[in-house]
């Protein structure tokens, strides 16, 4: 997983107009077509919650999906009904004209654009905006706690 420090200073609010980016990944560490984690927040820490999910560290799927009218998806790496990290392991595909990621172990299917399950719409992941910079991939940090 690449790491990201979760307190850097802001880009250039001209490239990039979110209220605050970070630099997430380089685009080289992008999969075209597929999935990666990036741990993102503060990777000081070592500490790990109840959940065994560390404390102030956050897996981000990042999706790269060149040729298309949009390139780049980020929703959380934790799959909730799994109870495991593994989103960025699943498969992209089409459902019902809904570009989605099918979660590996239960094949619950979350739509890339909100994160809404598929199967149960009370259930949702986080999304981030994302942006490329030259050769770095920068995500929009207002949903990282």
């Amino acid at each position: 997983m690449y790491q990201a420090a979760f307190h850097q200073n802001p880009v250039n609010p001209v490239a990039i107009t979110h209220p605050q980016w970070l630099p997430i990944c380089r685009r080289t560490d992008l999969v075209s077509n597929s999935g990666v984690c990036a741990l993102w927040g503060d990777t000081s820490s070592s500490e790990s919650g109840y959940s065994g999910k560390p404390v102030d560290k956050k897996g981000i799927a990042l999706f790269f999906l060149p040729g298309q009218n949009r390139q780049l998806y980020a929703v959380d790496n934790w799959d909730p009904i799994a109870q495991a990290g593994v989103i960025s392991r699943g498969i992209i595909a089409e459902l019902d004209g809904e570009l989605t990621i099918a979660s590996p172990l239960y094949k619950h299917h979350f739509r890339l654009i909100d994160g809404v399950c598929m199967e149960d719409n009370n259930i949702q992941l986080d999304t981030y905006p994302l942006a490329f910079n030259g050769n770095t991939v920068y995500i929009g940090c207002s949903k990282i706690e």
